[in-house]
């Protein structure tokens, strides 16, 4: 009984280690996507738009933002890895398809124009740098914040300064219900600084050249 009730179980784990790589390897059709982000841009897609919760701030631009990244977030938002009522809301309501379809078009759109990933970015001088080495920043996220080492980590040159700063904040939220994000390596190195130093390190992104943008879509033009 012990042998057969081990054979299922192991033959059970195989299954579902299948079934999530499938998922896992859902391929996003671009066009597809169009049709599937009408909640989205009614905040991605308005230039200059503010979220008002947890505090004020630009929501991110996700245009020309990878694919993975896309999917690996609006997934956490599913978990309540990342806390969020209104993202959580809108991600529950996505089949994998779905999301897998939605990032793809805002990788896509992001280089509609022919916008290429810039080069290394200028290095970092003064507290910055020292902030960068602490935080060991290009390690994951590249030399030009651009072009990260992992498909499921973000660009982050050039993104908005004050969604930044909310962000890396969140990685410190701890027992809120409603605000914050799971992540072991983020919330490590995210605890080593002050508000005021992440606030730095946020100014000093936001600045960087980068292939972030919003696209309005033709109903917002």
């Amino acid at each position: 009984m012990n042998i057969l009730l081990s054979s299922v179980l192991a033959l059970f784990v195989t299954s579902v280690t299948g079934f999530t790589a499938m998922a896992q390897e859902l391929k996003g059709d671009a066009k597809a996507g169009a049709g599937k982000i009408a909640t989205c841009i009614g905040c991605h897609g308005i230039k200059g738009y503010q979220a008002s919760f947890p505090e004020v701030y630009k929501v991110p631009m996700i245009s020309g933002q990878g694919a993975k990244y896309i999917t690996s977030a609006l997934t956490a938002y599913q978990k309540g890895e990342r806390k969020h009522p209104t993202m959580r809301g809108i991600a529950t309501a996505l089949t994998d398809q779905d999301i897998a379809d939605v990032s793809a078009f805002y990788e896509a759109s992001g280089h509609q124009d022919g916008t290429t990933a810039p080069g290394k970015a200028p290095a970092a001088t003064g507290k910055a740098a020292a902030l960068l080495q602490k935080g060991a920043c290009v390690s994951c996220h590249g030399d030009s914040f651009s072009k990260p080492i992992d498909p499921t980590y973000p660009k982050i040159a050039g993104q908005h300064a004050d969604y930044l700063f909310v962000a890396l904040k969140s990685y410190k939220s701890e027992g809120n219900s409603t605000w914050g994000r799971s992540n072991g390596v983020m919330a490590g190195i995210a605890k080593q600084f002050s508000n005021a130093e992440l606030k730095e390190l946020a100014n000093y992104v936001h600045g960087l050249p980068g292939e972030l943008k919003t696209v309005p879509q033709a109903k917002f033009k």
